[in-house]
């Protein structure tokens, strides 16, 4: 489904990422782990096309998309739940729910029904103010606004980040669903152990902007295979 070969990405003149090849399948879920700063978030910015790439090629679904907008990829189906979740805080639950319907635009099956049932506290509280939830509730409802226009990839960039522990446990059980009853494909960054080990079937790890290992079920498994990736 996704496909990434020799990609090079730039912050202006500085060089971040480097010779990068990754490939996802379709009704994978593949994880890309590391430590701070080693250029994770920049690796999703480059998929959904919010950074240009300098060289190499993106294939989404068949098709090259390395040159095509972020806007355009997502109405591909490729649906993008940023780093700090960035929801409409001053929209209600439902309003920022109903922007997920401009993902996968050729696909009109809807997911409200999915939506509140991942993730109740949403329909319990659609008339709220996006900004006015937590940070867990707030993740929740950054997926779920994703997940509304049904898109065949899912893209996270840590969608650990700020949440306590039992909710993470929560959201990681729920992205398995997502994946397992709805077929949806999931690429997501982390640096959670327990994220990264219970939600990836296999996983690329990342250091100084390069991939620089691929761990299969096995390794991802060992403790000490995922930690030396992750420790600061």
């Amino acid at each position: 489904m996704l496909d990434i070969t020799d990609l090079y990405v730039s912050y202006g003149k500085t060089p971040i990422l480097r010779d990068i090849d990754i490939n996802v399948n379709d009704g994978e879920i593949v994880g890309i782990m590391g430590k701070n700063g080693v250029g994770k978030t920049t690796l999703m910015k480059a998929i959904i096309g919010l950074l240009e790439a300098d060289n190499g090629t993106i294939t989404f679904d068949e098709t090259d998309i390395t040159d095509a907008g972020a806007d355009d990829r997502a109405r591909r189906g490729i649906g993008y739940i940023p780093q700090g979740r960035d929801v409409f805080p001053e929209l209600t639950v439902e309003e920022n729910l109903r922007m997920g319907e401009t993902i996968n635009v050729d696909n009109d099956d809807l997911q409200y029904e999915a939506v509140y049932d991942y993730f109740p506290i949403l329909e319990e509280r659609r008339t709220q103010e996006a900004g006015t939830m937590s940070g867990g509730q707030q993740q929740m409802l950054a997926i779920g606004r994703a997940l509304v226009g049904n898109p065949a990839l899912l893209l996270l960039d840590e969608p650990s980040e700020g949440v306590q522990p039992s909710i993470v446990q929560d959201i990681t059980r729920d992205l398995q669903r997502v994946n397992e009853e709805i077929g949806t494909t999931i690429c997501f960054v982390e640096q959670n152990l327990h994220v990264v080990q219970n939600l990836a079937e296999r996983c690329y790890a990342i250091d100084k902007g390069t991939i620089v290992d691929e761990l299969g079920p096995d390794r991802l498994s060992s403790r000490d295979a995922v930690t030396r990736y992750l420790a600061v």
